[in-house]
């Protein structure tokens, strides 16, 4: 059965989907018609990283006009059960918290009302009361005996550990004629969606079943953990996704708690509820990658040869282990010895809990940790043993001849030519060009270095994966886990044009152009003929707990179940038309929208004709052919088996490789680092369609600059998460990112329907270790090193400096930093000074100072002020930071009064985006125009209000005390700088004192 004769896979035809995306008609979660009377819901949140619960008082709240609903954890806890943790430990984990809160930004309390307006409103009524307790944020000091204990049931912050030896490591390493260790942490950050969370619930109490439609990319065994929360059978936990997602990289799996607690909120609101998540929440509270702690050790020959790994790693999942972790620290497992032929390997892994966020999918989701130890380890190998680092790389390398190799721990690579295809990186892109300009430079005194990273990318996980981190006993007990189910649906229509159906939800990567591609190719239709539906209804669509948009398996598992599909109908057609030309089936051609005679191509007939046998006359239909209407296919790969008695694992299907080579040159004035050429060779099996795979490349490349240079989730020693707004976690730009060179060596996947394999993950696990060996080379040239510098990424000029430039000497009078700093209770430190004149006398001042009337009039946003004693007072006061606005009540306390001349004033607020707390001293100096009122003030803040960042609250801090001031000024008659020459030389000196200070204070390395 011949095919059209040019196949449509392999060549960059238009995209389907961009008509409506370039022209702002996608159809994204918020886009999307609700019914009728659909509430809103907003989210009190916690402003403590670690704190108790002490009371939550909604009365306010519930009073204010539009409210339909206020639900606390309590509520929570008594309609749902705990989520499903994926290792077995004696903890719970609720969607919301329900007596302590483990991380800033945690939600406590949820608000519906009839519009987010008034949701909004009503949450900043909510009170709760706290009980600040210590926190923990590093992996290794959540280990020590004396850290706090986030989850008291569980008793330590070590939530599982395993140890795997696999070969004969022991004998290796003493048999080795070199150990070399190196150890690295690597850091949190996200790839962060263009697109938020969002989340459309609607609860039917006759049949207790729930309605979602959320961005949700899969994997759909969290439909499972979300049916188990809410207490309902799957078949009454209806998920939809809307036909566009906003890009996801993982993030997008991380809706789910949100999914059960709208679910929640519609049901206790009786109506609809829709949550669109803004942008300061998804940053501090939706999830990011894990940051972990490696110390990874090699045997090693005289020349190079790495014999045994010994890994040690401490992942931090931060507050909860939430569903599919501890996966991150294991979707890596068959794959710890990387590109390279080692034989033993032994590893210990650790899972630590602490006060951040809770962790999820991220793009690389796993990988990024696992080869920038391994990749720095090489490059150390090299410079240790004085060998040429290229050469160290070739000499580890899988031989072609291998194929399909099984790994130490179990994984079966399945095809590839690693020496060629870096052979051709080296010769294509120019590296012999590369070291020249390299060397050149450094002839002129510049920092230039070049670094190498080669790695394996793993695709199609292997539902099964997960459970190492059972023991074999625990796995045997559970029953056996393993596959990657994939599914399709073809249709066929009376007039012959083709739907296909998949489960696996589009983020960007061109579902609908690729599946048409294959499958017009398959049933020899044009292009056009073929449309993609790729939005999901678990009630409507065939699916399984594996399908979803991750682990790069849309080209060699979705691609392939819609193949297959295509295969089998194609099988059935042929039969209808060999019975319809007086053929044989295996004479019979698809080509170009008509069926034909592989002979005599004039022999033909059209296929919607042959088509459309199966609508309109069925009984024409020859003997076995059921119907050609419809085709599903399950498929899932027999190389994806559960783990073995021996913890091996084939953690994925497919293993692309990838060998990159750049060249960094850091500024000898600044230390900034910058990309002076990049070269990434990929094998990702046949290419479906280059342009696109082109742009998955340069996509997981752009993100892979940030986390090199830029990105990093910030937080406190109190927990409080500085990294809120996108002027804080910086992300890079066009500016910041320069133009790869992509190459593409092809060795077909013998494994999926397609050949091809994923792509689009892997330089987000080889860019950044590939910079840092660069910024190495750069620091510390092989030739002059035998160890190179440590490097934790990002790679700033901050962080930096200190290696490139010698050490200043000390001033003989030297001056206090200026810069914002953690206070000793860890939240962001701000101090400030200024000066303003009032025209009137000190007592008149010092009178309203005092008088509650006065105060509720001068302070910025004041809503009242009552006064508890002579020396205290109690306010409630708005007040915003950039993005952030939010609700106060202050307690205020005068002391160290010296009438009129100066007094010291303290206080605390606390509201639902954080907390703060102070104190300045005041003083009060008679002038011929006034008097001068003199200020120094040093306060912190935590919490939600923490997270926006040291410029903007230091501007934020002198807006609102120089606010003070000239309401007070103007209260008192006068003009808030005095008049004539002196108020305007004081007020010109003043302003120019505290732009330095800005500048001094808002400035960024």
């Amino acid at each position: 059965m011949g095919l059209v004769d040019a196949p449509l896979a392999g060549r960059s035809v238009p995209r389907v989907e961009d008509a409506a995306l370039l022209s702002g008609r996608g159809r994204f979660v918020d886009d999307l018609p609700v019914t009728p009377g659909t509430l809103a819901l907003a989210f009190v949140r916690a402003p403590h990283g670690h704190a108790e619960i002490n009371n939550v008082d909604t009365d306010a709240a519930r009073a204010m006009p539009g409210v339909v609903a206020v639900i606390t954890g309590a509520d929570v806890a008594r309609l749902t059960r705990s989520m499903t943790v994926g290792v077995k430990a004696q903890v719970d984990c609720w969607p919301m918290a329900v007596d302590r809160v483990r991380y800033v930004g945690e939600p406590v309390v949820m608000v519906v009302a009839r519009d987010r307006y008034l949701a909004e409103d009503a949450a900043e009524k909510v009170e709760v009361a706290y009980t600040a307790l210590p926190a923990v944020l590093a992996p290794l000091a959540a280990l020590a005996e004396d850290a706090p204990v986030l989850h008291p049931s569980l008793g330590t912050n070590l939530i599982n550990e395993r140890r795997f030896s696999y070969g004969a490591p022991d004998t290796a390493f003493a048999e080795a004629a070199h150990r070399i260790a190196i150890e690295v942490d690597y850091p949190r950050n996200s790839c962060t969606p263009i697109e938020t969370y969002g989340v459309v619930a609607s609860y039917e109490p006759g049949e207790e079943a729930y309605d979602v439609t959320a961005n949700f990319q899969g994997p759909f065994s969290i439909h499972a953990v979300v049916a188990r929360a809410l207490q309902v059978p799957g078949n009454r936990m209806r998920l939809r996704t809307p036909p566009d997602s906003g890009g996801s990289f993982g993030i997008k799996q991380g809706v789910f708690p949100y999914m059960i607690l709208t679910c929640v909120a519609a049901r206790v609101a009786g109506a609809p509820v829709k949550w669109i998540e803004d942008r300061l929440e998804h940053l501090q509270a939706s999830v990011s990658a894990t940051n972990r702690h490696t110390r990874l050790e090699a045997a090693v020959t005289a020349e190079g040869r790495i014999t045994a790994l010994d890994w040690d790693q401490v992942e931090d999942c931060g507050a909860h282990l939430r569903a599919p972790e501890p996966a991150t620290l294991y979707r890596m497992h068959g794959n710890m010895t990387g590109a390279y032929a080692i034989d033993h390997v032994r590893i210990r892994n650790r899972v630590v809990l602490t006060n951040k966020t809770p962790t999820g999918l991220n793009r690389g989701f796993g990988g990024p940790q696992v080869y920038y130890a391994l990749e720095r380890l090489v490059d150390r190998i090299a410079r240790q043993l004085g060998l040429d680092r290229l050469d160290v790389i070739r000499r580890n390398l899988i031989p072609a001849d291998a194929f399909p190799y099984r790994t130490a721990t179990g994984a079966q690579y399945d095809s590839g030519d690693y020496q060629t295809a870096l052979d051709r990186a080296v010769t294509e892109g120019g590296l012999a060009d590369l070291i020249a300009r390299r060397d050149a430079a450094r002839a002129e005194g510049r920092r230039y270095g070049i670094g190498y990273a080669c790695v394996i990318e793993p695709s199609v996980s292997n539902m099964g994966y997960i459970t190492t981190v059972l023991t074999p006993e625990d796995r045997a007990k559970a029953g056996p886990k393993n596959g990657a189910q994939s599914t399709a649906t073809i249709a066929i229509d009376p007039l012959g044009a083709v739907t296909v159906k998949v489960a696996s939800v589009p983020q960007g990567q061109g579902h609908r152009t690729v599946l048409a591609q294959v499958v017009a190719d398959e049933l020899g239709v044009p292009f056009d003929s073929v449309r993609v539906l790729a939005d999901v209804d678990t009630m409507r669509d065939a699916w399984s707990i594996a399908s979803g948009n991750y682990a790069s398996r849309f080209a060699p598992a979705v691609t392939g179940a819609a193949k297959i599909a295509a295969q089998r109908l194609r099988a059935k057609l042929a039969r209808v038309a060999a019975q319809q030309l007086n053929l044989t089936a295996e004479d019979v051609a698809f080509r170009n929208g008509r069926v034909v005679d592989s002979g005599n191509p004039d022999n033909s007939v059209s296929f919607a004709r042959v088509a459309a046998a199966a609508h309109w006359a069925p009984g024409t239909l020859p003997d076995g052919v059921d119907q050609t209407i419809r085709e599903t296919v399950f498929w899932t790969p027999d190389q994806l088996q559960a783990p073995d008695s021996e913890d091996g694992v084939n953690s994925s299907l497919c293993h692309g490789f990838i060998f990159d080579f750049c060249g960094v040159e850091i500024d000898r004035d600044t230390a900034e680092p910058r990309i002076d050429a990049y070269v990434t060779m990929h094998d990702c099996g046949r290419i479906l369609h280059p342009a696109m795979v082109d742009g998955q490349v340069r996509g997981g490349f752009a993100q892979a600059v940030g986390a090199a240079f830029l990105e990093e989730y910030a937080y406190g020693a109190d927990g409080s998460f500085q990294a809120g707004t996108l002027a804080d976690y910086l992300m890079p730009t066009v500016m910041e990112v320069p133009e790869p060179q992509i190459l593409h060596h092809e060795t077909p996947s013998p494994f999926t329907p397609t050949g091809a394999k994923g792509v689009g993950e892997g330089n987000c696990m080889s860019t950044p270790v590939c910079i840092a060996n660069a910024v190495a080379d750069a620091l510390s040239p092989v030739e002059d090193a035998t160890h190179g510098p440590d490097l934790t990424l990002p790679l700033t000029a901050s962080k930096l400096a200190p290696l490139v430039f010698a050490e200043e000497p000390q001033s003989r009078n030297p001056q206090a930093d200026p810069a914002p700093q953690a206070s000793s209770a860890g939240g962001r430190k701000l101090t400030g000074e200024g000066r303003a004149v009032v025209a009137a006398s000190r007592q008149a001042v010092w009178d309203m100072v005092l008088d509650p009337a006065t105060l509720e009039a001068i302070v910025p946003g004041a809503h009242g002020i009552e006064k508890v004693s002579d020396t205290s007072f109690k306010a409630d006061v708005t007040l915003g930071v950039g993005p952030v606005k939010g609700r106060y009540k202050a307690e205020i306390n005068l002391s160290d009064l010296d009438p009129p001349n100066a007094l010291t004033l303290s206080g605390k607020a606390v509201g639902g985006l954080g907390t703060g707390q102070g104190s300045g001293r005041i003083t009060l100096t008679e002038t011929p125009e006034g008097t001068e009122i003199a200020y120094v003030y040093e306060a912190e803040i935590g919490g939600k209000v923490a997270s926006v960042g040291g410029r903007l609250l230091d501007g934020a801090a002198k807006v609102v005390i120089g606010e003070f001031f000239r309401a007070l000024a103007r209260h008192a008659g006068g003009g808030g700088g005095g008049s004539g020459p002196l108020g305007r030389v004081r007020r010109a000196v003043a302003g120019g004192r505290a732009t330095l200070a800005t500048l001094l204070k808002g400035g960024r390395s």
